[in-house]
């Protein structure tokens, strides 16, 4: 691919989802608002709650409190300037916006798929191996998972972030989509791209895939476990939960293969666009309902009003299980 010549670009425009008509912008901005809203609340309570029930001082509910707080700003990346746009006439991002945009969207998400991975293994060792839970999930490994999961994703980010900005863009400066995803930027550059296009697909894929395979692994050991329960009761209990969980993960890693790991020439920009959505809209707003809003033990009043019981949560739900 040779360079294009043109003038240097500085700012891009977000056509993001402009074709569609006045009122329905209005309406799309209200209800991604108010879902907006909603997900960050849910996930602040969470973290509330988790913060002033010292029975929740578990590994489990720890887990779940930085996935909160990641979701939290994951889908802050990207909704806010969205939302702007439904409503603004400029929509308009300058180049180290886009930037920046770009390396938060991609280091936060690579770091929720390692929290997956983590939280997964967690419900593995409290449902095949409880009698060792204590022993194995020491806050210690908790904190150490926990800060490996962040730092390692940022640094993979960071160096990725290196190649895409030794990219040149001139001439045309329209991104067909609602946020700075790479593969619009890489149509836009004037620079070969074939390189960073080869690296940043290897990364991209080798991330969503090992990090689905080893969550796959943990329910699948998981689901024999469960198959063992001798009660019918016990096991419909399980397969609630952990079938919440899967639909979750589904949405999830569905919408990051699909953009992801698939070549980029299989769908549209426009395909992209809806599937995104799912990614950074669908999926953080049922997370707090799927993994703890749903929970009782994660009530608010619950938390604030709760005695204090001997039994862990998950030495509660393993008991409950053969009961």
């Amino acid at each position: 691919m040779k360079e294009k010549n043109g003038t240097a670009v500085f700012e891009f425009i977000l056509l993001g989802f402009s074709s569609l008509g006045e009122k329905l912008k209005i309406f799309l901005f209200l209800i991604l608002l108010l879902t907006y809203l909603i997900t960050v609340t849910g996930n602040v309570v969470i973290i509330f709650i988790v913060w002033v029930d010292r029975r929740l001082h578990s590994p489990m509910y720890f887990f779940i409190a930085n996935l909160s707080f990641l979701e939290i700003w994951f889908t802050t990346v990207t909704s806010p300037k969205m939302m702007l746009n439904f409503v603004s006439v400029s929509r308009t991002i300058s180049l180290n916006g886009c930037m920046a945009q770009t390396f938060f969207y991609f280091a936060l998400g690579a770091t929720e798929l390692a929290l997956l991975v983590v939280m997964s293994f967690d419900r593995y060792v409290a449902i095949c191996r409880p009698l060792q839970y204590a022993t194995i999930m020491k806050q210690r490994l908790c904190i150490q998972l926990v800060l490996g999961s962040w730092v390692g994703s940022f640094t993979v980010m960071s160096l990725r972030m290196l190649l895409i900005s030794k990219l040149r863009f001139c001439g045309l400066n329209v991104i067909n989509h609602f946020f700075c995803d790479n593969s619009p930027l890489f149509q836009l550059s004037c620079t070969d791209t074939s390189g960073v296009r080869r690296v940043d697909s290897i990364l991209s894929s080798t991330i969503v895939l090992s990090s689905l395979c080893l969550t796959m692994l943990s329910y699948v050991s998981i689901l024999f476990s469960v198959l063992r329960i001798p009660t019918a009761t016990g096991r419909q209990k399980a397969f609630a939960t952990c079938g919440s969980h899967l639909t979750s993960l589904a949405i999830g890693y569905a919408s990051c293969i699909v953009l992801y790991v698939r070549s980029s020439g299989n769908a549209s920009l426009d395909v992209n666009k809806g599937v995104a959505l799912l990614n950074t809209i669908v999926y953080p707003f049922l997370n707090p309902f799927i993994y703890s809003l749903r929970n009782k033990t994660l009530s608010l009043r619950e938390a604030l009003g709760r005695g204090t019981k001997s039994c862990s949560p998950i030495c509660e739900m393993l008991l409950d299980s053969y009961k």
